[in-house]
């Protein structure tokens, strides 16, 4: 009996701390996603309404007319292809530079590994600033260029820490093994070094890939100017900027040979819309690398 009454309290106890934990679970989702779902609500609304306030979770008039406002646009097409191909060929770029260049200082054999490491970290840390950065990539020909979105960044020391941390904790006896095989070192690092790195690479993708499909300051720098590099950030931005200054959005007074438009819509619908045009895409990405993401971070984070 007294054993029953012992796993009666163990039992209640559980429960309790279930029923708890659940409720604790339960609230963090609810605050966590209440930010996403308004400001979804509110950029299905009609605009008009939005005005009057009060959209919280649903929208009260539904409607698709403010990201249809926003469509009217030009450049809005041209912008979204460059920004993917930015994020496409930055990230696979950006990844593969990284985890070669940490595979290097990952190697116990390397002389130089120490001071490498300590000039990558002080980039951390110091920098020439804007005006002197402005004007390497100018000397470098870069500006009305498309490869000014990738070269400039091809290289993050902070991700090449994560990265260098992740491969310092594989067997050093992987590589001595198949060099004993007869495989050189880029052999070793694309057939046996990257695919076991499969967790914090895709870590740095998404890193990489939110990066590049966020970046707009460097369109307005290097490329303002040719509106075929425009990308889809600076658009919005474009727009957003138009949305403040006016207090109203008018899609003729972006766009003067489009058809004359009487629909005006209010700056908190237009501004909503574009928060969701821009979370969206990575919203789509993020559930395909969720499985390696806490698992790149936590071993990456390991050693240093």
């Amino acid at each position: 009996m007294a054993a029953n009454r012992a796993l009666n309290r163990v039992m209640n106890k559980d429960r309790v701390f279930d029923l708890l934990n659940y409720t604790f679970l339960t609230v963090v989702m609810i605050v966590t996603l209440y930010p996403f779902l308004n400001v979804l609500a509110i950029s299905l609304n009609e605009s008009t309404d939005t005005v009057r306030g009060g959209i919280y979770l649903w929208p009260r008039e539904f409607t698709f007319n403010n990201y249809l406002e926003i469509a009217k646009y030009d450049n809005l097409v041209t912008g979204f292809f460059n920004s993917v191909m930015r994020t496409v060929v930055g990230t696979v770029l950006g990844v593969f530079v990284q985890a070669m260049v940490a595979f290097t200082l990952s190697r116990a054999d390397f002389q130089g590994r120490k001071f490498v490491s300590t000039f990558i970290v002080l980039t951390m840390y110091f920098s020439g600033g804007l005006i002197p950065g402005y004007m390497l990539v100018r000397d470098l020909g870069l500006m009305n260029s498309f490869w000014v979105y990738i070269l400039p960044g091809l290289v993050s020391a902070f991700n090449i820490i994560i990265i260098r941390s992740f491969m310092d904790g594989l067997p050093f006896s992987l590589q001595e093994s198949a060099k004993m095989d007869g495989a050189n070192d880029f052999t070793i690092f694309y057939r046996i070094i990257l695919p076991l790195c499969k967790p914090v690479l895709a870590t740095i993708a998404l890193f990489v890939a939110v990066g590049q499909w966020n970046s707009w300051f460097d369109t307005y720098l290097y490329n303002s100017m040719n509106e075929s590099l425009t990308t889809l950030q600076y658009e919005l931005m474009k727009i957003l900027d138009n949305t403040s200054m006016s207090g109203s959005v008018d899609a003729n007074q972006m766009r003067p040979n489009a058809e004359q438009q009487s629909n005006m819509v209010s700056p908190e619908s237009i501004k909503m819309a574009i928060t969701m045009i821009t979370v969206i895409p990575i919203i789509l990405v993020y559930p395909f690398v969720q499985r390696y993401f806490i698992q790149g971070m936590t071993l990456g984070a390991v050693k240093q």
